[in-house]
C-alpha cells in the first residue's frame, strides 16, 4: 500500500461545505492547488505516514485495552425509544471519482438529534450509572443529585448535556476559547452550563478536573489517563454501538477502514470491534491533523506523548494527547497513521459535498484523506465515518 497523488480535480479548493461552493471552486494560484503543484514537482508525499510496528502486540507496558464486545451497550440503547440505526451508504459515485472498487460512509450526522456519532459516548456512560441506581424506580429521577462536569471540543459535550437531562442530572461543560460558539450555544440549548477556559483542549480539561475535584463532581471525560480509565472506556463503549451496525449493514468486509482521530476514542472503540468481527484482514488507517499528531508521534516513540503544534480548523481532532486506552488499543489495532493538513481537510470536505455528504473538516478527516491523495489500488473497498454533521446543521 503506498501513496500518491491522483489529479487536481479531485481534490478542489473552497472555505465553504456547501455543494454549491464545493462545485464553483477551481484552481487557486495562491491557494490548496498550488500547494498540490509544488509537491508534485519536488516529489514529496502528500500525507506523512507511519507504517504500525506493534501492530498485533501493542506497545510494551499498556495493559488496558478497549472494550471489543458491545452487548452490554447494545443491551442498554435498546431501553432508549430515541435510539435508531444511523445509515451506512454505498458512495458508488464518489469511489468511481476516487478510482477506488467501493467506498461505504456510516452517516453520523444524524445520531440520535445531536448530528454527531458523540451521542452514543457519553450518554452510555451516564445511562450505565443510571440503571446501576437504586435510590430511585424512576430512571429519570435516578441521577437527580450528580453533578457531570466535562471539557469538551463540542460533541461530546452535547452528549454529557443530553445524558445529563435525561436523569435528572446536572451538565457543566469547559470549553477552550477555540471552540465555535455555535457548540456552546447547542450546548446551552441542552440545558448545560458553559464556561470557557484555557487556549486549547487540554487546559479545558484541566479547569474541569479541578472544578470536580473541588466540588466533588463527576468527572466525565471521553480520555483516559493513570488513576481515570474507567469513566473513558465506557464512553468509548458507547462507539461499539456504531461499529456493530456498521457490521450488521455492509454487505461485505471491506479491505481498507479509515477512521479519524482526537484523543483516540472513536478510532480505537470502533477497530477493536472491527478485528473481533473481521480479523486482520481489513487495514486500518488512523487519520489526525498534522497539528495533533499525538497517536501517531505516541507510537513512533513507542509510549504516549504530548505533541506540540499550532491550532487545527480541525477541532474536534486537535488534541495534543491522547487517551492511554486508545492509545493501547490502536497500537495493537492500526495499520498506519496518516496526517493531514488543514488545506487539505477543507479541500477534501468541498469534494465530498459534491456528493451530498455534508460536514466538517473534523467529521469528513478520513474522505479527505483519499482526496489528498491516500492511494489504496483501484479494488480497494473503504469504509469511512462521516462523524458529524456541519456545524450549522
Amino acid at each position: 500500500m503506498g501513496l500518491s497523488l491522483r489529479s487536481e480535480q479531485n481534490c478542489k479548493t473552497g472555505t465553504k461545505i456547501g455543494p454549491s461552493d464545493a462545485k464553483s471552486s477551481r484552481l487557486d494560484p495562491g491557494g490548496f492547488d498550488t500547494l498540490l503543484v509544488n509537491k508534485i514537482k519536488k516529489r514529496l508525499p502528500v500525507l506523512n505516514q507511519l507504517t504500525n510496528p506493534f501492530r498485533g502486540t501493542g506497545l510494551p507496558g499498556l495493559s488496558e485495552m478497549p472494550i471489543s464486545d458491545p452487548s452490554d451497550a447494545m443491551a442498554l440503547i435498546g431501553r432508549c425509544p430515541n435510539y435508531a440505526r444511523t445509515p451506512l451508504r454505498n458512495m458508488s459515485g464518489l469511489a468511481a471519482d476516487l478510482g477506488l472498487a467501493e467506498v461505504w460512509v456510516k452517516d453520523e450526522s444524524g445520531r440520535m438529534g445531536l448530528g454527531s456519532f458523540k451521542a452514543l459516548g457519553a450518554a452510555h456512560a451516564i445511562a450505565r450509572d443510571a440503571a446501576a441506581s437504586a435510590e430511585y424506580d424512576d430512571l429519570t429521577l435516578s441521577l437527580k443529585d450528580r453533578v457531570y462536569v466535562t471539557a469538551s471540543a463540542g460533541n461530546h459535550g452535547l452528549s454529557v448535556a443530553a445524558g445529563a437531562s435525561v436523569f435528572g442530572a446536572r451538565a457543566v461543560i469547559f470549553l477552550a476559547e477555540t471552540v465555535p460558539d455555535a457548540f456552546a450555544a447547542r450546548l446551552r440549548a441542552k440545558g448545560a452550563e458553559v464556561i470557557r477556559a484555557g487556549a486549547h483542549y487540554e487546559a479545558s480539561m484541566v479547569a474541569a478536573a479541578e472544578m470536580a475535584k473541588d466540588m466533588g463532581w463527576t468527572l466525565l471525560s471521553d480520555s483516559t489517563w493513570p488513576g481515570a480509565m474507567e469513566p473513558g472506556t465506557r464512553v468509548m463503549e458507547g462507539y461499539l454501538i456504531m461499529a456493530q451496525e456498521i457490521v450488521a449493514q455492509i454487505t461485505a468486509p471491506p479491505t481498507h477502514v479509515l477512521l479519524q482521530a482526537g484523543v483516540g476514542g472513536l478510532a480505537a472503540g470502533v477497530a477493536a470491534h472491527l478485528r473481533a468481527a473481521w480479523g486482520d484482514a481489513p487495514q486500518i488507517i488512523v487519520v489526525e491533523p498534522n497539528a495533533a499528531p499525538a497517536l501517531m508521534e505516541s507510537v513512533r516513540a513507542g509510549q504516549l506523548v504530548t505533541t506540540q503544534g499550532p491550532v487545527s480548523n480541525m477541532g474536534r481532532l486537535d488534541c495534543k494527547t491522547p487517551s492511554l486506552v486508545a492509545l493501547a488499543g490502536l497500537a495493537r489495532d492500526a495499520d498506519l497513521f496518516v496526517t493531514l493538513s488543514d488545506a487539505e481537510a477543507v479541500a477534501g470536505i468541498a469534494h465530498v459535498a459534491e456528493h451530498g455528504l455534508l460536514t466538517t473538516p473534523s467529521g469528513g478527516a478520513g474522505l479527505a484523506a483519499l482526496c489528498a491523495g491516500l492511494d489504496l489500488g483501484p479494488d480497494a473497498r473503504v469504509l469511512s465515518i462521516l462523524s458529524e454533521g456541519p456545524e450549522d446543521g
